[in-house]
């Protein structure tokens, strides 16, 4: 069986001579003999018969050989059988033959379903065994931690990295939920192996991610020095379609496995910066906010600045104004149209700004101090 009809099988002949000559020969012996012992005994094999079976195909799962082979083999071994049978027969054993022919099919249905289900139990548990270990690579690498060279080789970080740090907006009967709630689990898993499958669609490969419900990093692999990796324009636009959320996404690169660390806190800042200035969701970069993240590096004067407009913390209406103003580059008109006011309403309101808080927003130097002002308070709450 093993060395004459086994070789029909596609991919057999590829297989270690080990393999061959001695394991699944001593399986074929091993079923040969059940069978024997079935039918001196007119009953099917039972579990503890078949564990023989179980640890044969879990074997196989760990070394990778195909499912599909796996069947061939075990089918095509009854089909020899049967064929061995049926040239053994003699004329009046045609009842003798039904009889075996039924143990033979009724001992498939047993061993088919077990080999099945062993080696499907075996891949699932070395996938999760192989996703745990690249989780606990990325949490390594992006700790800083030292990994070594052969790992990150395999991993594809060799080079660096185009570090994305992913930031979803659950819906609010999520949020306010217990997140250890089971629906919650199971619908946080279903988004991160969304979210999953996107990211391997958009950049052609298997992405390392180290993911939660919420979003977390992903490590995009880089081909070689000096290598730019374009991020998809509708990357954003797919990742929202398939979370149903809303999904702000901030991006570094790290030319060396070395600087993942610190491109991981550069996009993890980014986001953070861009949230809490309202920007809208989407793709975000450090030169997109550039001058908001130099203003929000803690110094001496951070806690002042962002407090300088305490007075009119409590008048929404000046609060509001002011920050339309800026926005509108000192457009009075343009500001008191958004507003649906006066012009002459907008200027009362940027004069009682500046007898409240001592900061003139109608001169250059005093533009420069409120709008560095706001933005702290914006990214800096705890101190204004």
């Amino acid at each position: 069986m093993s060395r004459g009809d086994f070789e029909t099988i596609p991919g057999y002949r590829d297989l270690p001579d080990d393999m061959k000559d001695v394991e699944i020969a001593a399986t074929v012996r091993y079923g040969l003999r059940l069978f024997l012992g079935a039918a001196r005994e007119g009953r099917l094999a039972g579990r503890p018969e078949i564990r023989y079976f179980r640890e044969r195909a879990a074997q196989r799962a760990e070394e990778g050989l195909p499912l599909h082979l796996l069947l061939r083999t075990h089918l095509l071994a009854q089909h020899v059988l049967w064929q061995a049978l049926n040239e053994a027969a003699l004329p009046g054993d045609e009842a003798a033959l039904l009889e075996l022919a039924d143990l033979l099919i009724g001992g498939q249905q047993s061993l088919i379903g077990a080999v099945a289900e062993t080696y499907l139990d075996e891949q699932a548990a070395l996938a999760a065994e192989r996703r745990e270990s690249r989780r606990a690579l990325v949490r390594a690498v992006l700790s800083g931690f030292p990994v070594p060279s052969a790992r990150l080789e395999e991993a594809g970080l060799r080079y660096g990295a185009l570090v994305l740090s992913l930031r979803i907006d659950l819906p609010p009967g999520e949020r306010s939920a217990d997140p250890t709630a089971e629906p919650l689990v199971t619908a946080g898993r279903r988004r991160t192996r969304r979210v999953q499958t996107v990211l391997d669609r958009c950049f052609g490969g298997e992405v390392l991610t180290l993911l939660e419900a919420e979003g977390g990093h992903a490590l995009v692999s880089r081909d070689g020095p000096g290598r730019s990796i374009e991020v998809p324009p509708d990357l954003d636009r797919r990742l929202r379609r398939a979370c149903g959320a809303e999904v702000s996404v901030a991006v570094a690169v790290a030319e060396e496995p070395a600087g993942i660390a610190g491109a991981a806190r550069t996009a993890a800042e980014v986001l953070r910066i861009a949230r809490a200035l309202g920007r809208p969701p989407g793709v975000h970069r450090l030169d997109d906010v550039l001058l908001e993240y130099h203003l929000s590096r803690a110094d001496e004067s951070s806690g002042a600045l962002a407090a300088l407009f305490d007075p009119i913390r409590d008048r929404p209406e000046l609060l509001d104004t002011l920050r339309v103003y800026l926005a509108q580059q000192q457009d009075r008109r343009g500001t008191a149209a958004l507003l649906g006011l006066h012009p002459n309403t907008v200027d009362n309101r940027l004069a009682r700004i500046g007898e409240l808080t001592g900061t003139d927003v109608t001169t250059p130097r005093g533009f420069a101090v409120a709008l560095t002002a706001l933005t702290l308070r914006a990214l800096r709450p705890e101190e204004s």
